[in-house]
């Protein structure tokens, strides 16, 4: 095998992966190759493994570092929690529980990503009923005062609970997002490390 046709395998194994951790994935390896030099190539080759092999230890090790450094925000937590179902499926763990597992987790995430979209949304409602109430309220300032004041104190009121729903709701999902991205990669591990004791 070629360093050509390895990089091609190595890129189409490695190609579901999250496109920054792709590209430095990829980048990786050509400098590895580029060290070892052309006289060298197959000597890094063999010292590589499989593109299969290379690919899958890639995957689990992105899963594991995603342990140690929860993800920052809502998009990287989102490409964590699939990088940690690629370690999964990488994880050299008895096939039918790793599928069972995949598959409880997958339920899991589409339940409280449901639930967090629901939260969102009350939010987004509770915020625009707010802006409503204090434009509403300043019109009927002039018609009648004190039902004016009364909608723009119970606008300001709605706006200010939706402000705090969205904060909330952005920091919970942040939350989850990391703790099930290093529950993925400690599963992925857990893998690894079975294989390693046999």
């Amino acid at each position: 095998m070629t360093k050509t046709e390895y990089m091609r395998t190595l890129a189409h194994k490695l190609r579901r992966l999250p496109k920054e951790d792709y590209d430095k994935a990829m980048e990786y390896f050509e400098e590895y190759f580029a060290e070892a030099g052309p006289e060298f190539e197959q000597q890094a080759i063999e010292d590589l493994g499989s593109p299969k092999d290379a690919a899958n230890q890639l995957i689990i090790d992105l899963a594991a570092k995603n342990v140690q450094e929860p993800p920052k925000t809502v998009k990287r937590g989102l490409s964590a929690i699939w990088i940690g179902i690629l370690g999964i499926c990488a994880a050299p763990i008895a096939l039918p529980l790793g599928f069972a597992l995949l598959a409880v987790f997958i339920c899991f995430l589409i339940v409280i990503l449901a639930v967090i979209f629901c939260l969102f949304l009350a939010a987004v409602a509770v915020v625009a009923s707010g802006i409503i109430g204090v434009f509403g309220g300043g019109i009927l300032l002039f018609s009648t005062f004190a039902d004016g004041l009364a909608t723009i104190g119970l606008g300001l009121f709605a706006l200010g609970a939706g402000v705090l729903l969205v904060y909330g709701a952005v920091n919970f999902c942040r939350w989850f997002l990391g703790k099930t991205s290093k529950s993925l990669g400690n599963i992925s591990k857990g893998g690894k490390k079975n294989e390693s004791n046999h």
